[in-house]
């Protein structure tokens, strides 16, 4: 089996107070959100339909916010847990205060809200971030807190 480089954190390299700002950017397009959308089966027309969005209070279509949340996450991976994590033991705290566009750029921060080795695994530990995203702009476009089960350095 070939080694996978490891560019994520280790428990250890995951002090509360941490602050991460990710260096990858993502702007969304047309094609994103329709894909996303239809692929996740969400009919929403404020998603998919140019005419009704228009009629909106936004008056064009809004980035589906399961996408926004997806790539939230996404984009801390390669920084954060990108070959350290084990996997994601929950989502609270989910906020879209400020509605994404097409064309709009999604940039990421994450904060190491808590930080503590397991009970149960020893091998591993319980780590939870706040991860806020901003548009161009430097408009809160969303924010979640995530726990997730984390990968101790290796002796």
């Amino acid at each position: 089996m070939t080694e996978r480089p490891v560019t994520g954190r280790w428990l250890e390299d995951l002090p509360e107070g941490l602050v991460v700002r990710h260096a990858v950017t993502r702007t969304i397009t047309e094609g994103d959100n329709t894909l996303f959308s239809t692929l996740t089966m969400n009919p929403q027309p404020l998603h998919l339909d140019a005419h009704f969005a228009a009629e909106s209070e936004f008056g064009q279509r809004l980035v589906n916010s399961m996408m926004t949340l997806a790539m939230l996450v996404g984009l801390s991976v390669y920084e954060l847990t990108l070959g350290t994590t084990v996997a994601n033991l929950g989502f609270g705290a989910i906020a879209f205060p400020t509605p994404m566009f097409h064309g709009d750029t999604l940039r990421v921060e994450s904060t190491v809200l808590s930080a503590r080795p397991s009970s149960s695994r020893p091998g591993q530990g319980i780590v939870t971030f706040e991860h806020r995203g901003y548009n161009q702009r430097d408009e809160l476009t969303a924010r979640c807190e995530r726990t997730a089960l984390m990968r101790r350095r290796p002796q």
